[in-house]
């Protein structure tokens, strides 16, 4: 975890380091490579990995933590590991979509922020402000409410229109209500759009972490063109298995190369977005 406030680091390392790539960290044991075999903890050995082929590319690391809580104990042991791992300077998103009454998010919020260290979590915002506030009180880090999810099933209630708007809409907008101390974001998938537009329009100012890119075949491209904000940033793309499973038999050049790719397709993206504005 960086001693710098999460939001303006995020910012400050998008441009230092021209990067808005966010890589996801969802080790599958039926997916590592067969060279880690042998390896007495295959699942560290290979998140950490990908972690060190990938740095230089990385605006943000997102570990999945149900990847990691399903192995029980073992596995967050291992996720601790692998948090302290990932370089200070480097964002950790925490990707634990946590959300209940006040004193249950108490101990979400203390989970991922004392207890693993992460600079930002993702938060289910369905109960309400009482069930963020834990989370929000976490001045320095970063919050990002679900808004706009990928799943089949997200148009089941996030399409849905109150007054007019959609849902996904109103949590955007009631967000930047509630980003009093400039620490609030909203996932948002890239294989919504035309939602995402709304809710750029909702929440012009939030940062955007954008799931769905990659093997979600999520459009670049209109991600960008539909979700830049006013200084021309706030887009945080995350990529997580076509980063982490390469056909390449040396798994991290495979990871290290398709990080790169992303890295610069994602900013391709953002100059053209940029010359028709």
């Amino acid at each position: 975890m960086s001693d710098a406030p999460c939001m303006p680091l995020l910012h400050e390392r998008a441009i230092h380091f021209d990067t808005r790539l966010c890589i996801g960290i969802d080790p599958v044991r039926e997916r590592l490579p067969e060279v880690l075999s042998n390896d007495p903890d295959p699942m560290l050995t290979f998140c950490m990995t990908i972690v060190d082929a990938t740095a230089e590319y990385a605006l943000a690391f997102k570990p999945n933590m149900a990847f990691f809580e399903a192995d029980g104990a073992e596995g967050l042991d291992r996720l601790q590991a692998l948090m302290a791992h990932i370089p200070n300077e480097i964002p950790v998103i925490l990707d634990a979509k946590r959300g209940d009454i006040g004193p249950s998010s108490e101990q979400y919020a203390r989970m991922a922020f004392d207890t693993f260290g992460a600079d930002a979590v993702t938060v289910n915002p369905w109960m309400g402000r009482d069930s963020v506030q834990p989370f929000l009180n976490y001045e320095e880090r970063g919050i990002f409410l679900l808004a706009a999810t990928s799943n089949p099933g997200a148009a089941d209630f996030q399409s849905l229109e109150v007054e007019g708007e959609t849902i996904s809409a109103r949590v955007a907008r009631t967000a930047s209500y509630w980003n009093e101390c400039g620490n609030v974001g909203l996932v948002v998938s890239a294989t919504r759009p035309e939602e995402m537009i709304r809710l750029r329009e909702a929440a012009p100012d939030l940062p955007f972490l954008v799931p769905g890119v990659g093997e979600q075949e999520g459009d670049v491209g209109q991600v960008m063109k539909a979700s830049l904000n006013y200084l021309n940033e706030g887009v945080i793309i995350s990529v997580s298995r076509s980063i982490l499973y390469t056909r390449d038999p040396e798994f991290d050049r495979g990871a290290e190369q398709a990080a790169r790719a992303f890295r610069n397709l994602l900013n391709d993206a953002r100059e053209e977005a940029l010359d028709i504005r």
